[in-house]
């Protein structure tokens, strides 16, 4: 399962930099990640950390979730059904934090769901703030509890607590307590939400 997952992330962070027309040096310098490590990430030899991932999604103006689509093939209409069987299922080897990619890829909509296991005790600091893409996300907790940090703001969240939160400066998430905590994420990028009507 780990080498297909890094095979996915190679595809796609190799298709969303050539869309770009950027060379490795180029993403390099815009997401601040090593030329070598991007290398190795697009050829499937390295397991990035979601701080990694998330330098590399910001800079290429996606969300981190876009990084797991599977590409449909281009000879078919992508399907509006994703069995659970083939959601795509990725671990932090920093965190050990488990994301599930729920939604359907290449359906064309603007929101993502994506289904989070995160570890007792552990943290992941984002530190992206600036971004082209207009980001804003909602978190439902499902089970346990998580601390997050936006910024200056601190929130304690509790099952059945939800969050809504536009990802605009640097992120915390913490899991404090002694038990695994779950939570579904809802991510829409606001540069893909269809014009607003007028009356």
């Amino acid at each position: 399962m780990e080498d297909s997952i890094n095979t996915l992330i190679a595809q796609r962070v190799r298709e969303l930099r050539t869309e770009q027309g950027w060379s490795l040096d180029a993403l390099a310098e815009r997401s601040g990640v090593s030329r070598s490590n991007i290398a190795l990430i697009e050829s499937g030899k390295s397991s990035p950390t979601a701080v990694v991932l998330d330098k590399l999604a910001t800079a290429l103006g996606v969300v981190l979730a876009s990084l797991f689509d599977r590409s449909p093939a281009t000879h078919t209409l992508p399907s509006p059904l994703a069995r659970v069987a083939e959601q795509p299922v990725w671990a932090d080897p920093a965190s050990g934090y488990v994301r599930r990619s729920v939604s359907p890829p290449g359906v064309g909509s603007p929101l993502q769901l994506v289904d989070v296991v995160f570890p007792a005790g552990q943290r992941v600091a984002y530190e992206t703030a600036e971004r082209e893409a207009d980001i804003h996300q909602q978190l439902w907790m499902i089970d346990g509890e998580m601390a997050v940090t936006l910024g200056d703001a601190h929130w304690r969240l509790r099952s059945g607590d939800c969050l809504a939160m536009r990802l605009n400066r640097p992120t915390v998430f913490h899991n404090p307590g002694k038990q695994p905590a779950r939570y579904l994420v809802a991510l829409v990028n606001g540069r893909n939400l269809p014009a607003r009507r007028t009356p």
